[in-house]
């Protein structure tokens, strides 16, 4: 692939979903828009390229970048956050709010619906001591090939046994012929997935409580990080709590958010 491809395709990437590109990452266009390029009876990425030159088809250009946005995810994935959320996260939450007992959670960058699930399973577990309480879960994605996966709440064998403890499993996901697992109505119910571009206004999803936006960030360069963290901290509530990756970190020019002690990760809006 030529120089000129890769700042071409990195820029529409870039311009669309915020991914960041760095050079060493050519081989990731190579492998996942090859396939693309031979769907439409071309040889290489530049005719691909030269393709989308002379007309920029939306169409493709959203394939494009649904094939290049990472989807990567696991249940209960870092399992240190959802341990967080039901013992730190909530309780104090729960404290504040007992009068409206109604608490709204986000999964931003939701991928296949992992991250969501698992966090309806948590309350689903600790259903005794929210008992009364109200909760709602909204995931998003950009992507609208992944957000129909998680709608649809089907996983391969590999993808419902990874990270997933076996009475869990057996608890809420239904077994399947073909040796899939479908996660049971209870859960899968219990999420509102919708598309929803981190770069656009997103005002229209309301106030949270909690936002997830984890293993997100660290594709963003510095200016689209600092962007980010300020449209979020006008989601959040007064005492809403902001969850990134435990690995990453937070760019946050205005000084909007003051980390939490107890929870590696998790910031609230500075009073």
């Amino acid at each position: 692939m030529q120089a000129s491809d890769f700042q071409y395709l990195s820029g529409i990437l870039k311009q669309r979903s915020g991914l960041a590109l760095t050079d060493d990452k050519a081989y990731l266009i190579e492998s996942r828009l090859l396939p693309i390029a031979r769907g439409q009876n071309l040889q290489d990425i530049g005719q691909l390229c030269n393709m989308l030159r002379t007309n920029p088809n939306e169409s493709l250009l959203t394939e494009i970048t649904e094939a290049m946005t990472t989807n990567e995810s696991s249940f209960y994935r870092d399992i240190k956050p959802y341990e967080s959320l039901r013992n730190i996260a909530l309780p104090m939450l729960m404290a504040r709010q007992f009068v409206m007992k109604r608490i709204r959670i986000w999964s931003a960058a939701c991928s296949t619906g992992q991250e969501p699930y698992t966090i309806s399973m948590c309350l689903k577990e600790d259903a005794a001591k929210f008992a009364g309480w109200d909760f709602e879960i909204v995931a998003t994605d950009l992507a609208k090939k992944v957000v129909d996966k998680a709608k649809e709440g089907v996983y391969s064998q590999f993808e419902a046994q990874r990270g997933l403890p076996i009475q869990i499993l057996m608890k809420y996901f239904t077994s399947l012929p073909d040796t899939s697992w479908k996660i049971k109505d209870v859960i899968r119910s219990s999420v509102q997935f919708k598309l929803q571009n981190l770069l656009t206004d997103y005002s229209s999803l309301g106030k949270f409580d909690i936002v997830f936006c984890r293993n997100v960030l660290i594709y963003f360069d510095e200016q689209t990080k600092a962007q980010v963290t300020d449209k979020m901290s006008r989601t959040l509530t007064k005492d809403g709590i902001l969850i990134i990756g435990a690995t990453e970190t937070l760019i946050d020019p205005k000084g909007l958010f003051v980390a939490m002690d107890n929870f590696r990760g998790a910031y609230k809006l500075k009073s």
